[in-house]
C-alpha cells in the first residue's frame, strides 16, 4: 500500500515564459495524480525580461491553497541551472520537469508514474517518438538532430532509449538528488542520462507522450551551439567521467 502523504515534485524551470507560465500552471494544478499523490510545484525563473515574474507572483497571490514555490535566479544562468536549484528544494517522493511552455502535457503525468508506483522502475522517460499519442509535425533537421543525439547517448549508455532528449523526465527524488549535475544549459538531458546510466540496478523505463512542439516564433530556444554541446556532453559524462 501507498502511503497518502506521498508527493510528487514538479520542477518548472522558466524564461520569458509570461505567455504560457499562468496556463501551464493551471494545468499541473488541475492534474488529479494516482494513488493520491499530493502535488509540490516549484518555480524557477531564469531572470526573465518579461512579465514572467509579475504573472507568477500574481498566479500565487490567487491561488493560496496551491502548494507553489517560486525562486527567481538573480542573474540568466540557464535551465539546467534552474533544474538544480529546484531538485535541491524538492521533498517529493518522486520528482517531474515540466517546460513552463505546454510542448508537454501535465495531463500525461500519471502515464509516467506508473511504473514507478508498481515498482517496476526508478527512472521514467517520455517518449516523443513512441505509442499513438499526438505529436506536432514541426522541423526535420530538428528531429534527425534529436535521433542522432539520442542513437550517440545509447552507443555511449548501452540503453535503448527512443527519445534521451525529452523534457520529460520523472525519477524517485532519492536518487536524482544524490546525482551531482553540472550542466547549466540544455546539456542537462544527455549529463543526467549518462550519470543515471551508471548506478548499479537502475530501471529505467519509457512510455510514450503527447508532443505539442512550439516553432522558434512561438518561443522555442533550443539550437544548434546546444546540439553540440550535447555531443560534447555524452562523450564527457560517458566516457571521462567516473
Amino acid at each position: 500500500m501507498h502511503c497518502e502523504m506521498e508527493k510528487l515534485s514538479i520542477v518548472i524551470p522558466a524564461f520569458n515564459e509570461s505567455q504560457t507560465i499562468a496556463k501551464t500552471l493551471d494545468k499541473v494544478r488541475s492534474v488529479t495524480l494516482i494513488h493520491e499523490l499530493e502535488k509540490e510545484v516549484i518555480v524557477i525563473d531564469d531572470c526573465s525580461q518579461d512579465a514572467t515574474d509579475k504573472v507568477i507572483r500574481t498566479y500565487q497571490l490567487n491561488h493560496p491553497d496551491f502548494s507553489l514555490l517560486y525562486l527567481r535566479n538573480e542573474r540568466n544562468s540557464g535551465k539546467g541551472y534552474s533544474i538544480r536549484k529546484g531538485i535541491q528544494q524538492a521533498t517529493g517522493n518522486y520528482l517531474i520537469i515540466q517546460d513552463a511552455d505546454l510542448e508537454y502535457d501535465p495531463d500525461e503525468y500519471n502515464l509516467l508514474l506508473k511504473p514507478i508506483l508498481n515498482n517496476f522502475a526508478d527512472v521514467v522517460y517520455g517518449s516523443r517518438f513512441t505509442g499513438g499519442s499526438p505529436h506536432r509535425i514541426l522541423f526535420f533537421w530538428h528531429s534527425i538532430g534529436n535521433k542522432f543525439l539520442t542513437f550517440l547517448s545509447n552507443m555511449a549508455t548501452n540503453l535503448n532509449l527512443t527519445d534521451m532528449e525529452t523534457g520529460y523526465k520523472l525519477f524517485r527524488t532519492e536518487i536524482i538528488s544524490k546525482i551531482d549535475l553540472k550542466e547549466s544549459r540544455f546539456g542537462f538531458e544527455p549529463e543526467v542520462t549518462a550519470k543515471i546510466s551508471k548506478i548499479p540496478g537502475i530501471r529505467i523505463y519509457e512510455v510514450g507522450i503527447s508532443y505539442y512542439g512550439r516553432t522558434y516564433n512561438e518561443g522555442k530556444k533550443i539550437n544548434w551551439k546546444d546540439g553540440l554541446r550535447a555531443i560534447y556532453c555524452i562523450i564527457l559524462y560517458n566516457i571521462f567521467s567516473k
